[in-house]
C-alpha cells in the first residue's frame, strides 16, 4: 500500500476524530417504549472508530468535539477516559440551565432480536457540536503544530447543522496541506437529512467533501444516498452478498473523485437481526481485494460494527500492512465488535489476531 503516511513516532497522534460523543441509553434485551432503566455507554461514528484503535489496537488518539459543561457532559467525559482517547482539543460551552440553546446528545438503541430488527431514535438537536464552525477550532495547532498521521470524520458530522460540513472541510484542508492522511465515513443516516433537504442536500455536501478525501468508506446504500451512484441489479434488500456489483459502483466513485487512494465497504446482509452475512471488499492501487465472509454471524448488537471495521482497516494501513490484510483486520475486528453490547469496541489485538488466523471460539483458558 502507498499511501505516504507519517512514520509512527514523529508526530503526537496516530489518529484525530471529528464528530459527535452522545450519551448511548440501551434498553437490554427489552423494548426503548417499555424500559424501566437503560445502560449507558458513549458513542458516535468518528468518535467510535477513534476509540477502536485506542482500546483495541494501542493507538495514540484525539477527539475534537464540544459538549455542555453539566452533569450530562461530565459523564460523556468519564466515559471518554474509560476509552482512553485523549481529550484536549475538547470545546466546553456553557449550560444554558435547561438545553433550550445548546445540549449533550442523547442516542436511544434496541439492539433488535430474529426478526425484530434493531431500532435506533436519537435526540441530538442543538447539540454542542452541531453549533461548530469555521473558526472555532485551531486545526493549525492540531496538524501543523502537534502533528497526526490520520484525520478522520464523516457524514453524520456533517449533516448535523448548517455550519458542520465548513467545519469538517477546514479540517480536511488542513490535514492535507499537513500531509495528514485524511478518512470519510458517508455514514448516510436518512433521519439527520430528513429536515433539511434529504438525499438531495447529503449529495450537495457529500460530493463537495469527498473532494479532499485519500480513504473512503462506505456502503451501497452511502453510496447511493449521500453520493448519487447506483448500480442496476444490485439487490437493495441485500438478500446476497455480490462483490462484483460492488466493484462496479466503487469504479465509479473511483473514477469521479480521482484524489481517492482506498475505497472500503461492508458486505453485509441481514439473515435476521440477529444473524448477518458479514465481509468487505477494499479498492486500493487500483486493486479489488475481498475479504472471505461469513455466512452466518452471529450477532448481539450490530451497532458500530461498521465503524469498528474502519478502525481494524485503519489500523493495518497504518501498521504497514497490505491492503487486503488490513481489510482483514477491519472485517475480524467489526464481526467481534458486533457479539458485545454498546457502539464501541471490547475486543483485544489477539483476539482479532485469533480470528484472522481461523481459530475457533473454543474457551481460553
Amino acid at each position: 500500500m502507498t499511501l505516504p503516511i507519517h512514520p509512527a513516532g514523529t508526530v503526537a497522534w496516530d489518529l484525530v476524530a471529528l464528530g459527535e460523543v452522545m450519551i448511548r441509553l440501551d434498553p437490554g434485551e427489552g423494548r426503548i417504549h417499555t424500559a424501566r432503566r437503560f445502560d449507558v455507554f458513549e458513542g458516535g461514528g468518528e468518535y467510535n472508530v477513534a476509540r477502536g484503535l485506542r482500546r483495541c489496537f494501542g493507538m495514540r488518539t484525539a477527539i475534537v468535539t464540544s459538549l455542555v459543561d453539566n452533569p450530562v457532559g461530565r459523564l460523556i467525559e468519564d466515559l471518554i477516559l474509560q476509552g482512553g482517547v485523549d481529550q484536549r482539543y475538547v470545546r466546553w460551552v456553557a449550560d444554558d440551565g435547561v438545553g433550550r440553546d445548546v445540549r449533550n446528545g442523547l442516542n436511544f438503541v434496541e439492539r433488535g432480536f430474529g426478526v425484530r430488527a434493531g431500532v435506533g431514535v436519537s435526540d441530538r438537536g442543538h447539540t454542542a457540536v452541531s453549533l461548530l464552525r469555521t473558526g472555532d477550532v485551531d486545526w493549525s495547532a492540531i496538524f501543523a503544530s502537534d502533528g497526526a498521521r490520520w484525520f478522520h470524520t464523516g457524514g453524520i458530522f456533517a449533516a448535523l447543522s448548517k455550519t458542520t460540513p465548513d467545519a469538517a472541510g477546514d479540517a480536511m484542508a488542513c490535514a492535507s496541506e499537513a500531509g495528514t492522511i485524511v478518512s470519510y465515513d458517508l455514514n448516510y443516516r436518512p433521519s439527520l437529512w430528513k429536515a433539511i433537504g434529504g438525499t438531495a442536500a447529503a449529495r450537495l455536501v457529500n460530493r463537495e467533501l469527498v473532494r479532499h478525501v485519500d480513504v473512503l468508506f462506505g456502503n451501497e446504500e452511502d453510496f447511493a444516498a449521500a453520493l448519487g451512484f447506483e448500480v442496476d441489479g444490485l439487490d437493495p434488500a441485500l438478500t446476497s452478498l455480490d462483490p462484483a456489483k460492488f466493484a462496479r459502483m466503487v469504479e465509479r466513485v473511483v473514477a469521479a473523485y480521482p484524489n481517492l487512494r482506498v475505497v472500503a465497504t461492508t458486505l453485509r446482509s441481514a439473515t435476521s437481526a440477529s444473524r448477518n452475512e458479514w465481509g468487505a471488499i477494499v479498492w486500493a492501487d487500483g486493486v479489488f481485494h475481498t475479504t472471505r465472509a461469513w455466512r452466518d454471524l452471529e450477532i448481539l448488537d450490530r451497532v458500530g460494527g461498521g465503524d469498528s471495521f474502519a478502525a481494524g482497516l485503519i489500523y493495518g494501513l497504518l501498521a504497514g500492512k497490505s491492503a487486503a490484510k488490513a481489510a482483514e483486520y477491519g472485517v475480524a475486528h467489526g464481526a467481534l465488535a458486533m457479539t458485545t453490547p454498546g457502539d464501541t469496541t471490547m475486543a483485544t489485538l489477539a483476539e482479532v489476531e485469533r480470528l484472522i488466523a481461523g481459530r475457533s471460539a473454543r474457551i481460553s483458558r
